[in-house]
């Protein structure tokens, strides 16, 4: 039979409920669920905190006065964390891009964005950590290495660290911690335009270094996990990947008929928005499913 792979919530369960919020994580958690995918930005005074997008996303974000940002938002790096806990993320604006993306979504108002030792704070879960440091626009976030050494501080903080993975598009982040703590669980992040643009994401090594193989040069790095992203993944490179000692964890998986062939190819787990399409997905196949489990959200 096939293995069940780990079930991962994308952003928590963002096509169920807001995303990088813990309100969202503790809904995540009572599905069923083995770990959470999160973002970390880091502030104008350096606070680590749980965010996918450089600033904040008018179609996200709602202001002390409860109405909607205007386009564009300010940089998080340009606001201090206490400037920042004062905006409400717990609802998609009505007629937005998000907001027909995700029609399932359940609004939990008065939702922040958290501190990241704060959301990995929350008991029961491993986590997958995403340094959001921008190469091509170096002048949006902190330096790879400055969110790093905090997103590291911060784990530890939450007596976390040995549930957390962290991964990187921009490969300095996760390698400045390799340097810094051999033992760490690293995750490479790739998608085919990065890998194109591969010495700018990777900070040197090319695919053509390892004769076009992204998975070689994953394993170069140290490993220990790949996350493509799905659209770019064949069977034949999750064979060559695992052969290479790598766990292949692609992202992010959100209709059954993919979550199903992916399975049945053996991936090591699924990213997904929808955790609840993937655990009927799992169930069908026969697999085990995570149990379902409280936590709490304050």
């Amino acid at each position: 039979m096939t293995h069940a792979p780990a079930l991962i919530g994308h952003r928590g369960a963002r096509g169920l409920f807001p995303e990088n919020t813990r309100e969202g994580f503790a809904a995540a958690l009572a599905l069923g669920i083995d770990g959470i995918e999160l973002d970390v930005a880091l502030t104008a005074d350096g606070v680590p905190v749980v965010c996918h997008d450089p600033a904040l996303n008018p179609a996200l974000a709602r202001g002390p006065d409860g109405a909607w940002i205007a386009a564009p938002g300010p940089l998080i790096h340009a606001l201090p964390e206490a400037a920042l806990a004062a905006y409400d993320v717990g609802r998609l604006r009505p007629g937005s891009a998000l907001a027909a993306s995700f029609p399932d979504q359940r609004p939990i108002d008065g939702a922040r964005i958290p501190r990241l030792d704060a959301a990995l704070a929350l008991p029961g879960l491993s986590f997958i950590v995403e340094l959001k440091t921008l190469p091509d626009h170096p002048d949006w976030t902190a330096p790879a290495a400055a969110m790093a050494e905090a997103a590291l501080a911060a784990a530890e903080r939450a007596g976390a660290l040995d549930r957390v993975t962290f991964e990187s598009f921009d490969w300095r982040g996760p390698r400045h911690l390799r340097r810094l703590r051999p033992e760490l669980r690293l995750a490479w992040l790739t998608r085919a335009a990065t890998v194109a643009e591969a010495a700018l994401w990777w900070d040197g090594p090319r695919p053509e270094d390892f004769a076009g193989s992204v998975p070689r040069a994953v394993a170069a790095e140290g490993g220990q996990v790949w996350a493509p992203e799905h659209v770019d993944l064949t069977e034949a490179q999750i064979v060559e990947a695992q052969a290479l000692g790598l766990a292949v964890l692609p992202w992010t998986v959100n209709r059954a008929e993919d979550m199903a062939r992916l399975i049945g190819w053996g991936i090591d787990g699924l990213i997904t928005d929808r955790p609840d399409r993937a655990r009927e997905v799992m169930a069908a196949a026969g697999l085990k499913l995570p149990a379902a489990r409280l936590g709490g959200a304050g």
